[in-house]
């Protein structure tokens, strides 16, 4: 017996830096009215989906800093979302500027949460591996300050049961390492979510836009494939205050294959069918990870950061 989710992967186009969050609150109601036209379980937002890209600004000002993070989710604002998904019976994935209060200190990340078909959040990711650097920086084109204005998630890559499947989530930059699927995998995740914002040019380099596209793909097919998991990775595309973004959202089989991308930089819809039962053949073949790993040789994955080559 199948387990089919009907997932809409919802691109969004550019928010400029004066853009209201009850502007783009309005885009991704129409979204998931989109989606809910065409029967969804389940829709996935981009990282940050509520305001610009901010960290290509330099800001010193703490408070200015905080007015990019929600301090509640949902909060006023973000509450009609939760409404709708409710009202339609969908989930929704959401990425976000996070600030909260841990141990009585305030904290900054760079969030996501899993919301069902309910409207409750049943599962909750902060990024870990943040790219960039933390100061201003003279010699690029723009800046990418996001080790500035966040902190390393402290939960892990948790994955919950919930849609009739075993879901999860990372961000953006996540996608580009495989320790990112394969922590899940090994939880046996069956749909990986991941919104992001990736600037079309590398603010260091002429690297050519095709190629950082197929980087972009590449990495989520190969994390599909190498876990047998379908993986859904969703862009905030487009010219967001002179700054392109990428966009190129996927929905990826357990094969590797894409199955559905959208091929505009504004706000766009794909959608498909994902049968979860699509992930065992995978996980009873080749990437039988019980018969087939050898976690006694891969001790230097978690003992060393940087690479040493011998002398």
């Amino acid at each position: 017996m199948s387990r089919v989710v009907t997932v809409g992967a919802a691109q969004m186009g550019p928010i400029q830096r004066a853009e209201g969050r009850a502007a783009v609150i309005e885009r991704m109601l129409a979204l998931l009215a989109k989606a809910h036209e065409k029967n969804c379980d389940l829709v996935v937002f981009p990282e940050l989906a509520l305001t610009t890209f901010f960290p290509r600004w330099y800001m010193e000002d703490q408070a200015e800093v905080d007015t990019w993070f929600e301090s509640a989710m949902p909060s006023n604002e973000t509450q009609p979302l939760f409404t709708a998904a409710k009202e339609y019976g969908l989930g929704f994935y959401l990425g976000y500027a996070e600030l909260i209060e841990e141990d009585g200190a305030p904290h900054h990340y760079n969030t996501s949460i899993l919301v069902d078909k309910s409207g409750e959040t049943v599962l909750k990711y902060r990024k870990i591996h943040l790219p960039g650097h933390d100061e201003y920086d003279p010699g690029r084109t723009h800046q990418h300050l996001e080790k500035r204005y966040f902190e390393v998630g402290n939960l892990g890559f948790p994955v919950t049961r919930t849609m009739d499947g075993v879901m999860g989530m990372c961000l953006c930059n996540d996608r580009r390492w495989p320790e990112t699927y394969r922590v899940m995998g090994l939880q046996g995740v069956e749909m990986l979510m991941l919104g992001y914002n990736t600037p079309t040019i590398n603010s260091l380099s002429d690297e050519a836009p095709h190629l950082r596209m197929f980087h972009n793909h590449v990495t989520m097919q190969a994390g599909a494939y190498q876990n047998s998991t379908w993986v859904v990775g969703v862009a905030k595309a487009g010219n967001e205050d002179d700054n392109d973004l990428m966009g190129g959202s996927v929905i990826v089989a357990p094969s590797g294959e894409i199955v559905a991308q959208c091929h505009t930089l504004g706000d766009e819809l794909i959608v498909a069918d994902c049968d979860l039962d699509d992930c065992v053949f995978g996980r009873e073949t080749i990437f039988n990870f019980a018969a087939h790993r050898r976690p006694e040789h891969y001790k230097l994955i978690t003992e060393r950061t940087g690479a040493i080559p011998p002398e």
